[in-house]
């Protein structure tokens, strides 16, 4: 560990960023589009189930990469609290009648007796400490990745001052043991099922997820890019898919264990978790490594700017949209119209996502924010004030 470097020049935006997270939102609208029209390709929509991984990857590194050393703690983390909880809080009071009643009907398996008890730990955001899934997933289900966020956002101040305490070595030796340490943990944790290990709370365990992001943006705040282009990244992250699902539905037992990688494979797929963090963190560092060029990218084209802008609300709201809906008409079986009901379903979830992201998120996060630099603002006067020499005295 050395000192710190010199100090990083104000970072550019990365547009493409914010593209690239409306797909991880999306894959995660189709993953909970099964519930309700189920199609022959989920074993492949169930990896948009990694879309919550990659916002918690993404997170760490915007936030790093955006980082202003002259910005408190508590300002900035008022900032997210401004950014995050009015349309959380406004998402969680429509979820509420969606998702629990005082008679719920035993065919409506997703609606939960009402309980105010463990509805209040959603409101104060501390459901995800819990394993038990009528708690973790309480008041909006979508919502227990909000918990993890916000102890993320808790300790990033204090990650982020040890971090700017790292050369450009240093901190990719970091972001290396951290892929390490996560590989280790899946492995002690199928090691010794119902340990010590096992019980280590969730946003503990994912917090690698945002530390890698993090140790990514410094390293590219140094000047570490890469020349890989994006596909690659793409084509690697289709054919392992391709690789995990394919084989057992087209091939014989015999020829897809073969195909499978017999043993390895099965350690592989026994750690997709980690192997897919380490290709979404690969996937982030070429598209920022882009951006940061000046190369072309479609991800910075207007609508997918827009729609990554509105991908916080999507993901609020486009599980309470399709149990709204699956309440009303029931499980749908496969047929060739089913795609109709995801057409049907993005378009309602699009529409609830914009009318929540323009009419609470921003103005509540500029009027928040404004309070809060007001306050900040006056306190300095009066600090002035209080320093400047007495004209009666001088």
């Amino acid at each position: 560990m050395h000192s710190s470097p010199t100090e990083v020049p104000r970072a550019r935006r990365l547009d493409s960023l914010t593209g690239l997270r409306w797909w991880a939102a999306f894959g995660v609208f189709l993953f909970h589009m099964n519930n309700l029209a189920p199609l022959p390709i989920f074993p492949i929509l169930r990896f948009g189930n990694y879309g919550v991984m990659f916002f918690f990857l993404l997170s760490g590194f915007v936030l790093t990469w955006s980082a202003n050393a002259k910005v408190s703690p508590t300002t900035f983390w008022w900032r997210r609290f401004a950014r995050i909880y009015p349309a959380y809080l406004v998402a969680l009071i429509i979820a509420i009648p969606v998702f629990y009643s005082f008679a719920p009907d035993p065919a409506d398996w997703w609606v939960k007796p009402v309980d105010v008890g463990i509805l209040l730990l959603s409101v104060v955001l501390l459901q995800g400490w819990s394993k038990d899934p009528v708690v973790l997933f309480s008041g909006n289900p979508a919502g227990w990745t909000l918990t993890f966020e916000s102890f993320f956002y808790a300790l990033h101040p204090a990650l982020n001052t040890f971090l700017r305490m790292l050369r450009l070595r240093g901190t990719l030796i970091a972001a290396l043991a951290i892929v390490v340490l996560s590989f280790g943990y899946r492995a002690a944790s199928l090691a010794w099922p119902g340990t010590f290990v096992t019980d280590i709370p969730w946003p503990v365990v994912r917090l690698s997820e945002f530390a890698l992001g993090m140790t990514a943006a410094h390293a590219m705040r140094l000047g570490w890019t890469t020349r890989l282009s994006p596909i690659v990244m793409y084509l690697a992250g289709g054919l392992f898919i391709a690789w995990y699902v394919l084989p057992p539905i087209l091939l014989s037992p015999a020829n897809a264990e073969i195909v499978g990688g017999g043993a390895i494979g099965l350690a592989v797929r026994s750690s997709t978790n980690e192997w897919m963090l380490l290709l979404c963190a690969l996937l982030v560092v070429t598209v920022a490594s882009r951006d940061v060029r000046g190369g072309r990218s479609i991800l910075r084209s207007k609508p997918l700017v827009k729609l990554g802008e509105w991908s916080y609300t999507f993901y609020l709201v486009h599980a309470t949209g399709i149990y709204i809906v699956l309440a009303q008409v029931g499980p749908q079986p496969y047929s060739r119209w089913s795609i109709l009901w995801y057409v049907g379903m993005l378009a309602l979830a699009l529409m609830m996502s914009a009318a929540l992201h323009y009419a609470v998120e921003k103005p509540c996060e500029r009027f928040l924010r404004s309070r809060w630099d007001a306050r900040l603002a006056r306190r300095e006067a009066a600090r002035v004030a209080a320093l400047a020499p007495d004209p009666v005295t001088t």
